[in-house]
Order: structure tokens, then C-alpha cells, then sequence
């Protein structure tokens, strides 16, 4: 060993031995904070479904590569980052001598193959994502990059880190090629003798070479190790745990469908023994979310994916799902020195600290602990009302979220205590929660009133106890039985059912709201008394049958969602099928047949409890490529990436006082495609968009209609003069 190995054998042991146990120290701190999180045993069932979902997560980059470009870029740095660090573990053996190598792998010609096409690639790669952070830059104060908010010196210091690394990977290569010290073969390593024939042969270039790569990559270490909240950097180790505890490790999108119940200690809330003074309701502290929700905190990557596809952010809402999840981030790490002192506020406000406990904790941590979670008219809080009440939970950023983050769930928590303790929330929505209360329906209508749209029909609809032998319940929800425009699409499926032939019944006045609003607002009491209702109703109406024999078909992706991802909490286990989904099997058997194609172009809005929430996106499209003439156009954001009409969330009922109308931005979106017809497959769609359609004074251009009603023209071109008839009827 010379002196130069000697030196760069003590500079590299050195550094290594303070960013180790950095390292160590922030992990402990890490998992101390994520452990002040309330228990989940819920996410601990099912291991071989997880650990298959967060393989094909990681490996396969399954989310990621929705991007393309950028996804492809990041598995190439992805996969690097874990074989190419064995080239860290390898320098520590340069650094002792030049001729120095791995055991074993060290001289095999495919491991310096995958060794080089990895450091090419990943080159590439981390450039390429340079060049995209450049691009997507907050270019201006209050720019509406997907990259605003974030910490930009921490994405451009990982990535410099990451080049830095594959370089001097290069150059200790070529230093040993050019000292005749190399292993491989030039095929298996072009690019390491094309450098080596440029350098000079100095073996000492070699351990030098590389005690900068030990050097860059321990400063990365030890920074990340100084920055605890530096999510673009622990991404890369907590998206397997984070990926690995989602919460529906079996279905595409966890944390969409089915909110997560309320839970108080990691146990089902029961409303008839629960007491506010014993029970969490909702969550009013930072440590009251789950450990999982701290984790997902700690995980979030502030790639703004979520960010660039929030409804709300892009029509200049304070709501970014990104910055919401990076304050309640910044403030547990914050708080976390006064919790994990024995520091923290019991249910009924009291201090659980004894006195002089919390002496030696510091002054900001104390600060920060003062501080609301949700703030009021008189203080600020980590998180402003305006943000927290501007969501529609139209799940865009869990859909987009590349580590599976779940922000609905954790906003709707958070409305929870806003809701049932603290009595705070939008005056607007107390309207719509009284008529649920009272009427059992938003809109406050007489309930006699449910089967009026009945009227006028050339056939009698069956109800359920006049009749037993039913194939479907045909749920029609509040808008289906009170609303003039979805009473049209509630009227066209039930007669296109009754053209098919297929026998269904209705629960008529003894149907109400499913409490997908009351849910969503946050009024879980209002919703577990609706629901009950509901299930004890549909039970009764399914006496005997079979799960498999217990079918609803529903015309509202929220009461479809309900009814068949949240009813089974409360003992109701039905097959729920959207009306679109019926329709489309219904062509496809010969059932119904379109005889006449409906021509002037249309586009299909994708309703985003029915689209993303539960994935049906193919349905409503064979529908209406059955029914229309020529091709279905498009949106740009469709599908998976379809851009909310701003009702969902309870948003129908709460005034859009900030920023841009959603449904106005969606209504453009729509009319840019030049399409005459809109058609849609949710009653609140239909309403958000025909009011956006006659906002911009388009109403005689553009129609907005359900998928149900266009297939009905095609199958009975008489029927729209029919309907028409029918309405005046109803209206006198």
C-alpha cells in the first residue's frame, strides 16, 4: 500500500464512519416519529398480495411509466441506484489499491456488461431528468408548476450526486485501464476503455478516483441523514414499506373506492358507545393519523404529480394535495421532539406531560405544538380551512401518486374532527346536511315525491314487494328521483331495461340517500345513520338470496361506489353494477340493438367515482361507439387522468368562491374537442356540466347528456319526442 492509498484509505474509512452513523440516527428518529402514529392493524394482513404488489410496483415501475419518458428515465436510475452500488462497495477496495475488486463477481464479464450498460443508461437517464426538473422549474412567485413548493436545491443535489457517482464509476475504470489493471473484455466495456485510451497511466488516479466517489456519495449520506424531511432522497427506501402497507394492496389505486373508516386506537368507531371525551373522532392532532399516515409523510417524493393533476390547484384553489402533504410532514418532524418527550394534548384538550417533564424541549418544538392543525378566523393553522374544504376527492393524486400515498383518506380525517367536534365547516353545507337528516335526501324534497319520475312511462316499473322474482334492484338515488335532468336518464334506463327484457324492481319511497356527501364532507354520523338505514332495507328486499343474486344497478357513480365498496363495513354485501356496465352487456348480448347511429360528434366525460375510483372506463365507451356515428373524440384528460366537474367531495353543495369554476374549465376542455354532444355517466356531471355549458352561453351548440339516454335515441328514435311528452306530464 503507498502513501496515496494510505491517505485515501483514511479519508474514506473516515468519512463513511460519521455518515453511517448519521445514517443510523436519522433511521431511528425516522422510525421514533412514524411510531407516534396510531395503530393500523389492518394493514397487516395478506403479506403474499403485498409483497407481489409492491415488487410489481418497484421493479415494474407500474405507476411511473405512465409517463413515459420520464418513467423510463427513472427505473434506469431506479435499478441503478441498487445494482451500481456494489461499484460504491468496490471502491472501498480501490482505494486500498488500484488492482482492487469485488470478490468473486469481481472479473466477470457480465457483471462489468450489466455494471456498464447501467452507468451508460442511468448517465442518460439522470440527465434527461435534469433537463425535465429545468423545464418544470417554478419560473414566477405563485407559478402553477407541478414543481412549486417543492425543494428544488434538494432534487438538483440528488441528481448532481447521481451524476457525480456514475462519472468517477467511469473514470475509476478508466484509470484501470489505462494501468493495464482492467478485468474486462472491450466488449463488455466500450465506453470504460474508450475513456481509459484518453487518461494517463497513473495508478494512483485510481484510489483517488475513487476515494471522490466514496467521498460524493457519503456527502449524500450525510446530508439526507441532516435533512430527515428530505423526501427526495428517502423516497428511494421508503417506497417499499410505504408501497408495501397501501391500503388495498389487491386493487389498482389504494386509497380510492372506499374511504378508510373512521377508527379510534386502530378499532371500528362504534356511534352507539362511542364518547368524544374517550374516542378519537377524526383526526385534530398530527399524531392522531396512523403511523401509515405518517409514513406517508415522510415518503412523499414532491415530484407534484398529485399537484399537476389536483382540480382544484388548477383552476387557482389554495389546495395543492403535494404541499398539503409536506406541511403536515414538516410539522410532525417539527412537533416531534415535545410528542416523543412524553409531550401531547389528551381527547379532552388536557396536557399529558407531568410538570417540568417537557423542560429541556426545544422552544420551536414547543412552538410548533401550540399550533392548530386546521387554522381559524382568529390563528393560523399547519393547514388553512380553504385548502382542507377545497377538495372533491376526485382522487387524482392518489391515482398519480408514484409511492401510493393516500390523500383522501388522511383530508377526509381531517374533515372529520372539523365536522363532528369542532362544528366547522363551509355555512353552505349545513343546508344540504339538515335535508339529509330530515328528508333523507340533499335537495330537501318530499319523500313521497321519489317515484314521480314514474310518471308518464308506457310501462308500469315494478317495486320491490310487489314483486319477487326481480333479476336487479334499480337503485335511483336523490338526483335520479328529485333532479329534472337525471330524472331523464333514470327514465331512459328503466326503459331500456324494460326493452331488453331484463326484470328489475325499485324500493321507491322506501329508498334514501346512499351518504356518499355526508361521508365526504366528514359526517360520518350522518352517513353510518343513512347507510344502516340503507343496508336494513336492502337486506330485507334480498331476504334469502345468494351475495351472487343480489344485484343493483345504479345511474350514480356515488351511490355505485357506496353501495358497493363501503356498505360491506356495515353487514350490506351486494354486486353493484353501474347502468353503463349493464348497457354494455346488454348491446353485447343482443339485447338491445341501436338501429339508428347518432351523428354531430361526441366526447365522453369520465366521472371520476366511476372512472378512477372503481375503473370502469371501457363500459360508457362501448356504449357509445354502438350508438353514435363514427368514433368517440377524446378529451386530453380522460380516463384515469380525467379532469373532475368539481361536485364530488360534498362540492355539489358548497359555493366555488376561489379561483376558476372546475366545471367551467372541464366544459372547455369538452368544447375544444368540437363535439355537439357531451355525454356523461353521473348525475352531478351532468348538472356541473350543463351549468358550465350555459355559463359560457353554449347551451344551444353543446348538449350534455348520459350515455343512457344517447344509446336510447339510437335504440328507439321515437323515444326523445316520447320523453319530451313524459316530462310535460310530470311538470303538470
Amino acid at each position: 500500500m503507498g502513501s496515496v492509498q494510505i491517505v485515501t484509505t483514511i479519508v474514506a474509512a473516515a468519512i463513511t464512519a460519521v455518515a453511517v452513523w448519521l445514517a443510523v440516527r436519522a433511521v431511528m428518529k425516522m422510525v421514533a416519529v412514524i411510531r407516534l402514529g396510531q395503530p393500523d392493524p389492518a394493514r397487516f394482513t395478506d403479506w403474499a398480495t403485498r409483497t407481489k404488489t409492491m415488487l410489481a410496483e418497484t421493479a415494474g415501475h407500474t405507476r411511473m411509466l405512465r409517463w413515459s419518458l420520464v418513467g423510463a428515465a427513472h427505473w434506469f436510475v431506479m435499478v441503478g441506484f441498487i445494482v451500481l452500488s456494489l461499484l460504491v462497495l468496490e471502491a472501498y477496495f480501490e482505494v486500498v489499491s488500484p488492482t482492487g475488486g469485488l470478490p468473486l463477481i469481481g472479473s466477470w464479464a457480465v457483471y462489468g456488461l450489466v455494471t456498464e450498460a447501467l452507468g451508460v443508461f442511468g448517465i442518460a437517464s439522470i440527465l434527461v431528468l435534469i433537463a425535465i426538473r429545468v423545464r418544470n422549474r417554478p419560473t414566477r412567485p405563485g407559478g402553477r408548476s407541478r414543481f412549486t413548493g417543492s425543494t428544488m436545491w434538494q432534487g438538483y443535489f440528488v441528481e448532481a450526486v447521481i451524476l457525480g457517482v456514475l462519472v468517477m464509476g467511469f473514470l475509476i475504470r478508466g484509470f484501470k485501464v489505462a494501468t493495464d489493471h482492467f478485468e474486462y473484455p472491450v466488449w463488455a466495456t466500450p465506453l470504460s476503455h474508450a475513456v481509459g485510451g484518453l487518461l494517463p497511466d497513473w495508478e494512483a488516479g485510481v484510489s483517488i478516483a475513487a476515494v471522490i466517489k466514496i467521498a460524493i456519495s457519503m456527502a449524500w449520506l450525510i446530508v439526507i441523514s441532516l435533512n430527515v424531511t428530505m423526501g427526495v432522497a428517502w423516497h428511494r427506501f421508503l417506497a417499499f414499506p410505504n408501497i408495501f402497507f397501501k391500503r388495498n394492496p389487491g386493487r389498482p389505486g389504494s386509497g380510492l373506492g372506499a374511504l378508510r373508516p373512521m377508527t379510534s386506537n386502530g378499532e371500528l368507531l362504534d356511534f352507539e358507545e362511542a364518547d368524544p371525551e374517550k374516542d378519537q373522532f377524526g383526526v385534530a392532532q398530527v399524531e392522531q393519523f396512523t403511523w401509515k399516515g405518517l409514513l406517508d409523510f415522510s415518503t412523499c417524493t414532491e415530484c407534484g404529480r398529485c399537484q399537476s393533476q389536483c382540480p382544484a390547484w388548477n383552476t387557482g384553489k389554495p389546495l395543492s394535495p403535494k404541499l398539503l402533504v409536506l406541511s403536515l410532514r414538516d410539522h410532525a418532524y417539527a412537533k416531534a421532539p415535545y410528542l416523543l418527550a412524553g409531550g401531547g394534548k389528551d381527547l379532552t384538550g388536557a396536557e399529558k406531560a407531568a410538570d417540568g417533564q417537557l423542560a429541556h424541549v426545544d422552544a420551536l418544538a414547543l412552538a410548533e405544538a401550540e399550533k392548530p392543525l386546521i387554522g381559524g378566523v382568529e390563528e393560523s393553522g399547519v393547514i388553512d380551512p380553504d385548502v382542507l374544504w377545497s377538495c372533491t376527492t376526485c382522487g387524482a393524486c392518489v391515482e398519480q401518486c408514484p409511492v401510493d400515498i393516500e390523500h383522501v383518506d388522511h383530508i377526509v380525517d381531517m374533515r372529520r374532527y372539523q365536522m363532528l367536534i369542532e362544528s366547522s365547516f363551509p355555512s353552505e353545507a349545513g343546508v344540504m346536511l339538515r335535508n339529509l337528516e330530515n328528508k333523507g335526501n340533499p335537495w330537501g324534497a318530499p319523500q313521497n315525491t321519489r317515484e314521480d319520475w314514474t310518471k308518464g312511462l308506457d310501462f308500469e316499473v315494478p317495486r320491490v314487494g310487489e314483486v319477487d322474482d326481480f333479476e336487479y334492484l334499480f337503485w335511483v338515488g336523490c338526483a335520479g328521483a328529485f333532479e329534472d335532468r337525471a330524472k331523464k336518464t333514470t327514465r331512459a334506463v328503466a326503459t331500456l331495461l324494460h326493452e331488453a327484457g331484463v326484470s328489475f324492481a325499485i324500493l321507491g319511497e322506501g329508498e334514501t340517500c346512499s351518504g356518499d356527501p355526508a361521508r365526504r364532507i366528514g359526517n360520518e354520523f350522518v352517513f353510518q345513520m343513512l347507510a344502516q338505514q340503507n343496508v336494513e332495507t336492502l337486506n330485507e328486499a334480498f331476504d334469502g338470496r345468494e351475495k351472487s343474486q343480489r344485484k343493483i344497478v345504479a345511474t350514480c357513480p356515488h351511490c355505485f361506489n357506496t353501495l358497493g365498496n363501503e356498505y360491506g363495513q356495515l353487514g350490506g354485501e351486494f354486486e353493484v353494477v353501474h347502468h353503463t356496465q349493464l348497457l354494455a352487456h346488454l348491446v353485447a348480448t343482443g339485447a338491445l340493438t341501436p338501429v339508428q347511429p347518432i351523428d354531430g360528434g361526441v366526447t365522453y366525460h369520465d366521472p371520476c367515482y366511476l372512472g378512477r375510483h372503481n375503473r370502469v372506463f371501457a363500459p360508457p365507451r362501448e356504449v357509445l361507439g354502438t350508438a353514435v356515428q363514427g368514433e368517440v373524440t377524446e378529451m386530453p384528460r380522460n380516463s384515469e387522468r380525467s379532469f373532475c366537474c368539481g361536485a364530488g367531495g360534498a362540492r355539489m353543495w358548497m359555493e366555488e368562491k376561489i379561483g376558476k369554476r372546475i366545471n367551467v374549465d372541464r366544459v372547455e376542455e369538452a368544447m375544444s374537442t368540437g363535439a355537439a354532444t357531451v355525454a356523461v355517466g353521473c348525475p352531478f356531471c351532468s348538472t356541473m356540466l350543463n351549468d358550465g355549458v350555459n355559463g359560457k352561453g353554449a347551451g344551444e351548440q353543446v348538449e350534455v347528456v348520459d350515455v343512457a339516454s344517447v344509446l336510447l335515441r339510437s335504440v328507439r328514435p321515437e323515444q326523445p319526442q316520447a320523453d319530451q311528452k313524459s316530462d310535460e306530464r310530470v311538470a303538470g
